[in-house]
């Protein structure tokens, strides 16, 4: 069975205030995120549908919390915390020093983070 660690991860990077290690496992790609400090994606993910990622996002925080915002509310997770994002989600806020082991679709995640990614660099620099 193919399989992966923060350490064998041959994808992602240093994004500057977060570093991403990545693997496809197709049909899956599996990320695992630390953030340096507070991202709100939303002038990040302006060009994609209703402006929020279309992208389902299984995944389990390490430290830290994270924050999605959907149409109608916000979603808090925290340490030690499983968690469903499914698409239509905005993460909103990310505590500096947190860190989470995500999966999701690795056809949606790949067009989800072209768009991204090409927005990545300014804030980085």
């Amino acid at each position: 069975m193919p399989k992966v660690s923060r350490d064998t991860a041959t994808q992602g990077g240093d994004y500057g205030p977060v570093v991403d290690h990545s693997e496809d496992l197709e049909p899956y790609t599996v990320d695992f995120l630390m953030f340096r400090e507070d991202v709100d994606h939303t002038p990040l993910l302006k060009e994609l549908p209703d402006g929020r990622c279309q992208c389902p996002h299984w995944g389990y925080v390490f430290k830290g919390e994270i924050v999605f915002r959907y149409d109608d509310h916000d979603e808090a997770y925290h340490a030690g915390e499983a968690f469903y994002a499914p698409p239509g989600h905005v993460p909103v806020h990310t505590e500096p020093g947190s860190e989470y082991l995500q999966f999701s679709p690795a056809d949606d995640m790949r067009r989800t983070s072209a768009v991204v990614l090409n927005k990545f660099p300014p804030l980085c620099g």
